[in-house]
């Protein structure tokens, strides 16, 4: 198949819908289709795909937004047809695509990887939740599928008026993430023993991500085990304040490749509080490094985490359970629940998910067909 992605955040962007969409990117094109990604240029690392203009947002320079170009692709896609086009965010990019999509009737699917409606709350713009979720709801039924990673968010959009949802969960690299790559040196820079504990959340610093909620678990957790240590990896606009609050902590900044993997390793407990996500890729990528990781029984986190068995989930929005969780998986810190947070993620591939995600698309082409000989 020709398959066009269009997208503003994709490699090497760190965030879940970059990395899903490079995966995703990837592995079709292993299966020999023909993958064509438009993205704003700043994006761009090589020649290929379409460099669109772009804006940043406000707060988050590396984050960028594609101006509207309908018209540009409706013309590129009638010289160079694709067989099916996949939207992966909802900005004015995107929906221009989806009308230039629909102009030409080709088949187009949508992605919903970010609960962007409920960070209007963390920004105090609560005013502005309804419209945005209107926005979001009139850009995706208009797309002929909208793939969801997680049963809790298609429950939630089925209730708010969304059409066409498809389940499509995310997968894990295991040979990235390991336990392959703990470092002995690296808990030696953070001046912590073998045998001492370390917690770490790795993600953006910022609001949505309920972070306050991490720093108390990590004060708490310390006056259970003294030589506990707190480690955060990410970039964000909190960080600066999140520093000068608590220099006690580890500040790693923005890391990618091996030297992330290393980082996640090299921890043994990993917070995740965020009650915003559609998924959470970090879960499976704490679990694939063999970390015991505490989160809310949603998401990810409810589809592949049994309690006390592979790691420690609290009751939705639940902070003071949160934060009693996350003592106990630090007291604990059972080496044998570790492995079972490794054995859980092994199964989670990349290749299965994709292999359903090709089915899918594959499915729309072929409704395509049978539609236009109908209306012939």
């Amino acid at each position: 198949m020709k398959i066009t992605f269009v997208t503003d955040t994709y490699f090497p962007q760190a965030n879940g819908v970059a990395t899903t969409l490079e995966r995703l990117v990837s592995g079709l094109r292993d299966r020999d289709h023909e993958v064509d990604v438009v993205r704003p240029a700043v994006l761009a690392c090589d020649d290929e795909g379409l460099r669109v203009p772009s804006v940043a947002m406000p707060g988050y320079p590396d984050v960028r937004v594609g101006f509207p170009m309908r018209l540009i692709l409706q013309n590129r896609w009638w010289k160079n047809r694709p067989d099916v086009i996949y939207v992966a965010t909802e900005s004015f990019l995107g929906s221009s695509a989806i009308s230039a999509a629909r102009a030409l009737k080709i088949p187009c699917g949508t992605g919903f990887h970010t609960n962007f409606q409920q960070y209007m709350e963390h920004y105090k713009l609560p005013l502005l939740e309804k419209a945005a979720r209107q926005y979001l709801k009139t850009v995706h039924n208009r797309s002929d599928r909208t793939f969801v990673p997680s049963h809790d968010v298609i429950d939630q959009l089925r209730e708010w008026g969304f059409e066409n949802l498809e389940l499509l969960p995310k997968g894990v690299d295991t040979k990235k993430f390991s336990p392959k790559w703990r470092s002995v040196a690296l808990r030696q820079q953070w001046r912590v023993g073998e045998n001492s504990v370390v917690g770490i959340y790795v993600g953006r610093i910022a609001a949505e991500k309920n972070l306050d909620l991490v720093v108390r678990s990590f004060l708490e957790i310390q006056k259970n085990v003294p030589d506990f240590r707190g480690v955060f990896v990410g970039d964000g606009p909190k960080l600066a304040q999140l520093r000068e609050e608590h220099p006690e902590f580890i500040y790693a900044g923005k890391l990618q490749g091996e030297e992330l993997s290393r980082w996640y390793a090299s921890a043994d407990l990993f917070l995740f509080p965020s009650i915003t996500e559609t998924f959470g890729n970090v879960t499976l990528e704490a679990m694939a490094s063999g970390l015991s990781v505490v989160a809310y029984n949603y998401a990810a986190a409810r589809r592949y985490i049994s309690d006390g068995e592979n790691g420690w989930i609290a009751p939705f929005n639940d902070d003071e359970a949160f934060v009693k969780a996350s003592i106990r998986a630090a007291i604990t810190n059972s080496p044998s629940l570790r492995d079972e947070a490794r054995k859980t993620a092994r199964r989670i591939r990349w290749k299965k998910v994709v292999k359903h995600f090709e089915k899918s698309l594959r499915s729309m082409v072929d409704e395509n067909f049978s539609s236009s000989l109908t209306a012939v």
